[in-house]
């Protein structure tokens, strides 16, 4: 049997669009066999993602993505096989998730002064239990006419430098790695092309991450063209990492990216998943 893997997809215990039960489905419809759920500083969707593995036949891979500030710049973390009760970790997505909360009440108040009253409501209203994300906020501006697309939300109002953006503090490097690795899982850099740093910048830090137990780097990931997996594969060559790929896939809506529908990982990298010891039994 070929497996399809797929190690960074979200649910709406985040920020994304789909149950974790709608995303084990829509995941076994596109040959999907090893999932891993990813969502933003929370393991809350796993349990229910586990049940509807093992009702669609898929092996899932328990997951999350970090939030760290290294340098005043901004990474995602992605952790691999993990052990999602190890209560450093538990604790951590607490403290990120107050932090993501304050964000959101900055947020809605500097909408508020743009005449863009009644955000944060409107948002906590959407997410329920879950997390309010700046995804939610273009919901929400999307949805009242304030732009036409959620990537105008972005350009307009939330993005770095926009009248609604909020410079946030995450979580060190150091203490995400600790707590993925502390849980037995696999760290892992998300969508290295994303960031824009210079080849230098770049290099320093995936020296910071190996240094403190980072073990792998997204090479093939939604969105990304054939310079940007030439890319990875050089810095995952270069820092001996282990290449993952993953779809970071959101919202059905956005039909350029699609669970599993990933190019090959470049047979010259290792894949990350040879360090799972049994994905089967992880979660």
């Amino acid at each position: 049997m070929n497996e399809r893997y797929d190690l960074h997809c979200h649910s709406s215990a985040s920020d994304g669009a789909l149950s974790p039960t709608e995303l084990l489905d829509r995941a076994h419809r596109q040959g999907v066999t090893r999932l891993a759920l990813t969502d933003h500083d929370t393991t809350a969707g796993l349990a229910e993602a586990q049940t509807a593995a093992n009702a669609v036949g898929i092996t899932l891979i328990p997951g999350i993505e970090l939030s760290v500030t290294w340098e005043n710049y901004c990474f995602h973390i992605v952790g691999l096989n993990l052990n999602p009760q190890y209560p450093p970790l538990l604790e951590g997505c607490r403290k990120i998730q107050d932090i993501r909360r304050e964000r959101a009440e900055k947020i809605a108040y500097k909408l508020d002064k743009q005449r863009i009253p009644g955000a944060l409501e409107a948002v906590k209203q959407a997410v329920g239990a879950g997390m309010v994300t700046r995804t939610h906020f273009a919901d929400f501006l999307l949805a009242h006419h304030h732009v036409s697309t959620p990537q105008e939300a972005f350009d307009r109002y939330l993005g770095q430098g926009k009248s609604a953006y909020v410079a946030t503090n995450w979580v060190s490097l150091e203490d995400a790695l600790e707590w993925i690795t502390g849980a037995g899982g696999i760290a892992v850099l998300a969508h290295p092309a994303r960031y824009n740093l210079t080849a230098s910048k770049m290099r320093r830090f995936l020296s910071s991450f190996k240094a403190l137990g980072g073990q792998g780097l997204e090479v093939v990931y939604g969105r990304n063209n054939a310079d940007d997996i030439d890319s990875a594969s050089h810095y995952a060559r270069a820092f001996d990492l282990a290449g993952s790929v993953g779809s970071d896939f959101h919202n059905p809506k956005n039909q350029w990216v699609e669970l599993g529908r990933l190019n090959p990982l470049p047979t010259r990298i290792m894949p990350v998943w040879q360090f799972f010891q049994n994905p089967a039994d992880s979660a």
